[in-house]
C-alpha cells in the first residue's frame, strides 16, 4: 500500500530546503502488485524518451527521433513528468502541494484556481484569489518582462499578462500566466517570493498525475530565468534521491550542501540546450572491460551540439545511442557468468536473466562511468540494483538504447546517490549511498 500523503514524514524545513519523495510512494496503491508498478515505471520511461527526443530534435530543426514502442502507452502517463516530487507550502494560506521535479524544465508551475480546466488533484487546490500575497506579473508591448526568448512565452497585449503555453508531448499541455507568491519554510518561519506559472488550463490526451499539482523546473541557473535555481540565485543545488523502494523522504536544498563530494564530473555548457545539465562522460567500463570508443566520441558535434550526456530526473533508465548501446550490451552479456539468459526478454529490456531456482543470490557485473579521466575521483561505480532491475522472475539490464546521438544519465543509476550541482565550479558531485 502507498502511504497516506497526509501522514508522510514531512518535518519543517529550513530556508531553501524541501522534502522530496519518489513518486511510487504515492502510486503504489493503484497497482495490485510490484510488477504492475514497475510496468507503470516502464511506460513513463518510454514517455519521457519520446518527449525528450521531440525536444532535442525539434531544437535541431529535424523531425523527432523515432523511439521503439517499448510498452503500450498508458493514459495515466504525463510525458513531462519526473520520478521525484517535492512538497511546497504555497501562498498566504500555506497550501501544501506536491510538485514533480524536472531538471529539463525552466519553469515552476502549479494548478491555479479559479480554473478553466484543471485536472483533479489529491491535495487542496491553490486559489490565487484567496492568497493575499499573490501578484500578477505584467509585461509591456515589447514583451521585455517575459524573461525568456522561448516561443512558449508571450505578452498578451489585451491585459498585458505574460502568458505561456507549454507542450509536453502527445498534445498534453498547460496554459496560464506568470505571477508570483510566497512559499513558506517553517523552521525560521521564513517566506520567499517565487515567480511561477499560474496554470489555468491543462488539456491533452494524457492525464496529469493527481498526486502532483505541477512541476518544479530545476533547469540550470540562467540569468533572469524562471527555474527555481535561477530564482534563488544560489550556485549550489543538492539533492538526495531516495531509492525507488525505500518509501522514505529525503532532501532538496539550495545554496548549501553537506554532502562530501567525493566523486565528481564536470558540468558542460551546451548553448543549444542551456538549461540541461550535461556532464563530461569520458569512458565506460563493465567490470574491467572498456567499451571501446574514443573519449572524443562523447564530445558535442557540429553547430547543433549533438552528442554528450545529460542528467535527467525524469528518466528512469540510463539511455545510450543505439550504436554504443549495442557494444555495451555485448560486453555485459560476455561478463555475466553462470546465469542463464532468458530466451524472451521483457519490454523495454533486451537483456534479461533467470532467477536461480534454488533462491541463490545472483551477482552481476559492475558498471563504471568515468568523467574527464580514468581515476578513482572521477568514477561513478554502479552495482546490483543500479545495474539490473528485478521484474517478473527476471533480472534485466537497466540500460536502454535509443535513436539519438545524446545519452541520458537516469535515475535508476542515481537512486540513493547524493548529487551536488555547483555552477560556480561547474561540477556535479556524487555521493554513493548517501540518501538511504
Amino acid at each position: 500500500m502507498s502511504l497516506d500523503p497526509t501522514k508522510l514524514p514531512d518535518p519543517p524545513m529550513p530556508s531553501y530546503t524541501f522534502t522530496i519523495y519518489h513518486r511510487d510512494v504515492f502510486e503504489k496503491s493503484k497497482f495490485k502488485n510490484y510488477d504492475l508498478l514497475l510496468e507503470n515505471r516502464f511506460a513513463r520511461c518510454h514517455a519521457r524518451a519520446s518527449y525528450l527526443a521531440s525536444v532535442l530534435e525539434s531544437q535541431n530543426g529535424a523531425q523527432g527521433s523515432e523511439i521503439p514502442e517499448l510498452v503500450q502507452k498508458s493514459t495515466d502517463i504525463f510525458y513531462g513528468s519526473g520520478e521525484y516530487v517535492a512538497s511546497f507550502l504555497i501562498g498566504t494560506q500555506m497550501i501544501k502541494n506536491y510538485l514533480l521535479l524536472d531538471t529539463g524544465s525552466d519553469l515552476i508551475w502549479w494548478q491555479c484556481g479559479p480554473c478553466e480546466a484543471c485536472y483533479k488533484q489529491d491535495q487542496p487546490l491553490y486559489d490565487s484569489t484567496a492568497s493575499k500575497t499573490f501578484r500578477i506579473i505584467g509585461c509591456n508591448q515589447h514583451g521585455k518582462s517575459c524573461r525568456t526568448v522561448s516561443p512558449a512565452y508571450y505578452c498578451n497585449l489585451e491585459n498585458f499578462e505574460c502568458r505561456y503555453d507549454m507542450h509536453y508531448g502527445d498534445n498534453s499541455q498547460t496554459k496560464g500566466f506568470i505571477a508570483d507568491d510566497v512559499i513558506t519554510f517553517l523552521v525560521e518561519h521564513w517566506q520567499v517570493r517565487v515567480t511561477f506559472g499560474c496554470s489555468k488550463d491543462q488539456t491533452g490526451e494524457l492525464n496529469f498525475s493527481s498526486f502532483a499539482s505541477g512541476i518544479v523546473g530545476l533547469g540550470r541557473d540562467l540569468t533572469d530565468g524562471y527555474s527555481l535555481p535561477s530564482q534563488f540565485g544560489g550556485n549550489v543545488m543538492s539533492m538526495c534521491l531516495p531509492s525507488f523502494d525505500s518509501g522514505k523522504g529525503s532532501v532538496l536544498s539550495f545554496q548549501t550542501s553537506k554532502l562530501p563530494r567525493a566523486k565528481s564530473a564536470k558540468l558542460l555548457f551546451n548553448y543549444r540546450y542551456p538549461s540541461f545539465y550535461f556532464v563530461n562522460i569520458y569512458k565506460v567500463f563493465i567490470n574491467d572491460r572498456e567499451v571501446p570508443v574514443s573519449p572524443s566520441w562523447w564530445n558535442f558535434k557540429g553547430p547543433m551540439m549533438n552528442g554528450g550526456m545529460f542528467v535527467d530526473t525524469g528518466t528512469s533508465y540510463t539511455t545510450f545511442p543505439h550504436d554504443f548501446y549495442t557494444v555495451f550490451r555485448y560486453i555485459f552479456r560476455a561478463e555475466v557468468q553462470d546465469i542463464p539468459m532468458a530466451e524472451i526478454p521483457v519490454q523495454p529490456f533486451d537483456t534479461c536473466y533467470k532467477e536461480d531456482p534454488n533462491g541463490r543470490d545472483l551477482y552481476f557485473p559492475v558498471v563504471k562511468l568515468y568523467f574527464g579521466s580514468v581515476n578513482s575521483s572521477t568514477m561513478l561505480l554502479l552495482a546490483q540494483e543500479r545495474v539490473v532491475v528485478h521484474y517478473r522472475g527476471l533480472y534485466c539490464l537497466a540500460f536502454v538504447g535509443w535513436n539519438s546521438e545524446r545519452s541520458v544519465l537516469g535515475m535508476t543509476q542515481l537512486q540513493g546517490v547524493g548529487l551536488t550541482f555547483d555552477t560556480i565550479s561547474s561540477t556535479l558531485s556524487f555521493d554513493i549511498d548517501a540518501c538511504d
